[in-house]
């Protein structure tokens, strides 16, 4: 046997489960202790003969041995130190305290939560009761510090709880929480949406995402005088009755609720095309008298789905064409992806448009605008009418006030994208090198992924994703601190308070967890 026929003898004999070198080789040294690398250096199975360089088999034996033994050991000690340090990780994650308190909800509100994706139900376990945040990070009742990427689902783009936008508030509270009438907040508010957002001359303030696709619908067919509208498979505008329609292609067009209590009069006039289809979407329309064509611009309540700019522009083209209003719900999307928004970021502009979550700042609220003429059919302007105690709440206009500050100032979005980008790259690496199938991107400080080779780009694609699979990732992330949405169809989101550290670590901990599923 040559001399390095010898040496490669140990570690195939590691890898490939065989040690057959005798019972006497369970008592020979570690390859790695002191006795052993001497016996490596100074036998003459390592130094060979001086004629051939061949080697002495009976003197090879104890050295292979030896080194077959003591790879064995290394490897027996690298499978301790992951199996302690798995107990240490799940003896440090206690959340006790959520359990009890997630339990009591449980006989005090409906599942225990005030709204549905909270009680992780789509990916197992009870949900973590959250103490405080502050910047980038979320602590729960338990004391667990974790990375948020959720930022409460959105809003949270300079980061939780800033200095600057809790001393506004501060001073404003002292002024009252609520007026019921007119203020100053809410002209600055409405001209810095106006400033921005490509489709809006007018705008009117709500109190949540929901409530204004509310009153975007009912403009929307007051202005048209059209009962139908077209809305996309996957695409989530809030819960009220026309909204909740199954997005099964198979009854798409029949507009059967997907909820219990939605009656079939109040889906009827909606329809379901298929989104990046212009397509299905022109079938629709030459067969219907269609009042709008209502989106995401870019899905996120299906996992993060980004358009075609072919398809935006193409609905932009056929909404005109055939007399409908095209209409972008950028409840997620805006100022978001781009102070613009969506429509800002591709350069197409809709006719109305739905806002919500960081024009708040993390306050109740919500909007929609769009051109002056159909924006004055809204009361009292118009006869459409929409009403709201709280609209135009002066601490939900305080505190999207500074925000919106904080996003003009120069290599905010620059700021998102870099770490987002960094962020989604680094999970989809280390997801594929452990062998799974994964896809995603990111626009700005928004993102995603699906446990599926993809691409995704429509809600049918997203249905393909490994759901069992995110759910045992989602877990053992939060055991490594991070929080992620507690499901594969929601988008994740950055802010302008997580740093590269942030990123590092959480890439980190998912190339562990990948390793682990």
């Amino acid at each position: 046997m040559k001399l390095g026929e010898a040496c490669a003898v140990a570690p195939l004999a590691v890898s490939s489960g065989l040690l057959a070198a005798g019972a006497a080789i369970a008592f020979a040294p570690s390859v790695g202790s002191t006795p052993a690398r001497h016996a490596l250096r100074s036998s003459g199975a390592a130094r060979g003969s001086a004629t051939g360089g061949t080697v002495d088999q009976a003197a090879c034996a104890p050295a292979v041995a030896a080194a077959l033994v003591g790879a064995a050991a290394g490897a027996r000690r690298s499978r301790r130190a992951r199996r302690s340090a798995r107990q240490a990780l799940q003896t440090a994650f206690k959340t006790d305290m959520s359990e009890k308190i997630f339990a009591e909800a449980q006989d005090l509100m409906p599942g225990g939560v005030s709204s549905p994706v909270r009680a992780f139900k789509s990916v197992g376990g009870a949900p973590i009761v959250f103490d405080r945040v502050k910047g980038a990070y979320a602590f729960d009742v338990d004391g667990n510090k974790y990375i948020d990427y959720v930022g409460t689902w959105g809003p949270a783009i300079i980061g939780h709880a800033d200095d600057v936008v809790l001393a506004a508030l501060k001073d404003q509270m002292e002024k009252g929480t609520s007026f019921g009438a007119p203020s100053t907040l809410e002209n600055v508010l409405a001209k810095m949406v106006i400033d921005a957002v490509p489709s809006v001359e007018m705008v009117r303030f709500t109190n949540s995402g929901t409530e204004a696709c509310m009153g975007m619908l009912r403009l929307v067919r007051a202005y048209t005088n059209r009962e139908t509208v077209i809305k996309f498979e996957g695409c989530y505008h809030g819960h009220a009755d026309s909204f909740l329609v199954q997005a099964g292609s198979g009854v798409a067009t029949l507009g059967l609720p997907d909820s219990p209590g939605v009656p079939k009069g109040a889906t009827a006039g909606t329809l379901c095309a298929q989104y990046n289809n212009l397509e299905s979407v022109e079938a629709l329309l030459k067969e219907n008298e269609v009042a709008a064509v209502i989106l995401e611009p870019v899905v996120g309540n299906s996992g993060f789905i980004p358009p075609t700019k072919e398809f935006l522009q193409g609905l932009r083209e056929l909404t005109t064409k055939y007399g409908a209003l095209l209409v972008f719900d950028e409840v997620m999307t805006g100022f978001r992806i781009a102070y613009g928004g969506a429509q800002a970021y591709f350069g197409v502009t809709p006719d109305v448009t739905t806002m919500g979550k960081v024009i708040g700042g993390g306050l109740p609220v919500g909007a929609y605008g769009g051109r002056r003429d159909i924006m004055e059919v809204v009361a009292p302007a118009g006869p459409m009418y929409q009403a709201g105690t709280l609209s135009g709440n002066p601490l939900a206009m305080t505190a999207g006030i500074e925000t919106m500050k904080r996003l003009q100032q120069p290599g905010s979005y620059e700021h998102l994208d870099k770490i987002t980008k960094k962020l989604i790259g680094g999970i989809l690496d280390a997801g594929k090198e452990a062998g799974h199938a994964l896809c995603g991107g990111s626009i700005s400080g928004m993102f995603g992924f699906f446990f599926c080779e993809g691409p995704v780009t429509c809600f049918a694609d997203a249905t393909k994703s490994d759901t069992d699979k995110f759910a045992r990732w989602h877990r053992k992330m939060l055991e490594r601190g991070i929080y992620l949405a507690p499901s594969q169809y929601e988008a994740g989101f950055t802010s302008l308070a997580h740093t590269e550290e942030d990123i590092d670590a959480t890439i980190a901990a998912a190339k562990e967890v990948f390793a682990e599923i």
